[in-house]
Formats: C-alpha cells, structure tokens, sequence
C-alpha cells in the first residue's frame, strides 16, 4: 500500500499545530479577560462601598459659626457707611459691609500711635511735659514742667482720646525711633505707625499724623479701611493687651510723678453696654463722622468689630447691633 504524499501530510501537520496555537491564545485571551474582569469588579464594588459609607467632611468651627452669623446678622441695619465683625481666635469673618472702603480713621489712629511709642518707652520712664510743641493747650490736664509717667499718658491718651497727649507721645518717641530704625525720618513715630501697618499687610491703611485729626477739609490725617481696623486691634490685643486695658473702663485717674492727678473720662459712653469688652478706641472729625473699634469677648472667643463713618451717636447704637448679634449667636 502506498504511503500519502509527504507534502500533505506535512500540511496537515502544520495545520494542526496552527489550530492548536490559535486555540491556545484564544483561551489564555479568554483567562486573561476573566481575571481583568473579576479585579475590575472586586476594585469597582470596592471604591463604591467606600464612596457610600464614607461619612461627609466635618465642617469646621469657623465654617459653622458664619453659618450661625448669617442668621444673627439677618436683619442687621446700620447708618456706619463700613463695618466689619470677626473672630479672632478662628479667624472666622461673621459681617461685613462695605469693609474694604478705604475711610478718614480719626482717632482709631491711637492705637497704633500707642503700639509705636510702647517699642520705645518703658512703661515706668518718666515724660517731662514741655512748652514747645503744642500739646499744652488750654483744655488740657498736661500742664507744662510736669512729669509723667509713659503708661499714664498712654493710658490717658487712648482713654480720654486727647491729642494734647498723642502730640506729647510722638514728639518724645521721635528720637529714640529714629536712635532704633536709622533710616526713619524726622517725623519717626508717624513713620513707625505705618511700618507697622506695613509689617501687617493693612495695605488700605496709613498714617499722616500721630493724632488722626483732618489735615485739612478734603484730607484726613489718617486712612484704613473696616477690615483692616479689625486686624488692627486684634494685632494689639494679641500682642499688648495690657496696653489697652484702661481702654475697658468709663474712667481713670493718673497721677504726676508730684502727685497732682489727672481724670481721663473715656470718650466710648456706650461702653457698659458692650458685655465682655477688652478694648475700644472712638474717632470723630468732620471727614471721617463717628467711628468705633472694640475688642471683647463672647464666650470662649474673642471679637473684633469695627464700625466707620456712621455718626457721633449713631457709632454706638451700630456697635450695640454688632455686640448683641455675636452674644445672641453664641447663644443658640
């Protein structure tokens, strides 16, 4: 019998071990797929079941106190034409209107008067009251010859917002600023006021006297605006609360280093009606109208709230709204 062609039989073989190849690769693609698809879905069902138990991100103490503020200061009105209200211990900003109006500051610009001259003035150093500056005038109770010491006449300067006392702070800071900063100019503390505003990036905010009284009828002796007033105080509160602390009382008595005393009857006369009042600072001329900055307190946290260009009264019932409505937040 006669054997097949060799040429098929080679054929057939080829043809056999290519079905088998082809068969082989089909499988293992199959295998392939099935693993892909169970990882697929192990990984899917994984990420979902996370995605559905995983609980929402709690919101934060500051993010819930504005939620609060939105509801205390609802119906809020006010005739300051700027106004601002913050924590600041959390940060948290709970009111503002306004807050970013570059406004005339008045006598708010004390408080940085008085951070300036603290640098250089020990508290217990004695001030010589001289005749040659202007400070001396009638209505004042710094009487010429006499000697003081710096914290009375900072104490009094802020209590009484006398600019008899703030002329006599800058005229005897000027020296030992410019002895401190060698670049400073003649006029030191006034420079040193708005290197502090710099230094805290109040960049609404500078100063043209120590006082804050207009320079003339179109220009204020000092400007800032709601917000940065705010940062402000909170800086003073931070860093030298007990600078301000007469700031909280209707009045004080300061006594020469003779021991003649001086009353200073604090300018704020809705001040008993801030609960929890740390500091505060008035401000009245003719351009810039009523303006009120305080620090105080509210349960655990502190406030700052800032009221500009409201009017000589109207600065305080605004700042009663303002107090009220974070002491009724904190209450709910």
């Amino acid at each position: 019998m006669n054997a097949p062609p060799i040429t098929y039989t080679m054929r057939g073989h080829c043809e056999q071990i290519q079905y088998r190849r082809n068969l082989i690769m089909k499988l293992g693609a199959y295998l392939l797929m099935i693993c892909l698809f169970s990882v697929g879905a192990v990984f899917s069902a994984e990420y979902f079941r996370s995605a559905s138990v995983q609980e929402p991100a709690a919101l934060s103490a500051s993010a819930i106190e504005a939620m609060r503020a939105a509801s205390a200061f609802a119906n809020i009105s006010l005739i300051a034409q700027s106004a601002f209200v913050a924590n600041i211990d959390t940060g948290a900003v709970l009111y503002e209107q306004n807050a970013d109006a570059q406004m005339p500051l008045a006598s708010l610009t004390k408080v940085p008067l008085a951070l300036a001259a603290s640098e250089v003035l020990p508290a217990d150093s004695i001030i010589t009251v001289t005749n040659d500056t202007g400070y001396n005038s009638r209505a004042s109770q710094l009487l010429a010859g006499e000697r003081w010491r710096a914290k009375d006449i900072v104490a009094y300067t802020l209590v009484s917002s006398s600019n008899d006392g703030a002329l006599l702070l800058a005229d005897v800071s000027d020296e030992t600023i410019r002895a401190k900063f060698p670049h400073a100019p003649e006029k030191a503390t006034v420079w040193r006021m708005n290197d502090i505003a710099r230094a805290l990036h109040l960049k609404s905010m500078y100063f043209l006297n120590p006082t804050g009284l207009d320079e003339s009828a179109t220009l204020s002796g000092s400007y800032g605006s709601a917000r940065d007033v705010a940062r402000l105080f909170a800086y003073a509160q931070i860093r030298s609360p007990e600078l301000f602390t007469e700031t909280a009382t209707s009045s004080i008595w300061i006594s020469s280093e003779s021991g003649r005393v001086a009353q200073a009857v604090n300018t704020d006369v809705a001040l008993e009606s801030f609960s929890g009042i740390l500091m505060g600072k008035t401000g009245l001329t003719d351009l810039a109208g009523g303006n009120l900055a305080v620090v105080f307190e509210a349960g655990d946290h502190r406030y700052a709230a800032v009221v500009l260009g409201s009017t000589e009264e109207g600065r305080f019932s605004d700042m009663k709204k303002m107090v009220a409505a974070v002491h009724a937040m904190r209450d709910e």
